[in-house]
């Protein structure tokens, strides 16, 4: 399966973005593109397993992402 398509199964549901650096976000997942730039809804912004600030809608950049959990 293409990564592409796994993320087509998981649009409109929650999912966690582990970012380069440590950060994540978790939020529901409402677009992406062929780059994997992705669009967070009632997303929340986590350090350390802690909820830090909560982000409403979200850009995240394809190129800073780690890997993406369902």
């Amino acid at each position: 399966m293409r990564p592409l398509d796994l993320l087509q199964q998981h649009l409109h549901q929650r999912v966690l973005v582990e970012m380069r650096g440590g950060r994540s976000y978790r939020g529901v997942l409402d677009a992406f593109d062929q780059h994997l730039n992705l669009v967070l809804s009632s997303a929340e912004e986590a350090a350390n397993d802690r909820v830090s600030a909560r982000a409403g809608q979200t850009l995240v950049r394809g190129d800073s992402i780690v890997y993406i959990s369902p």
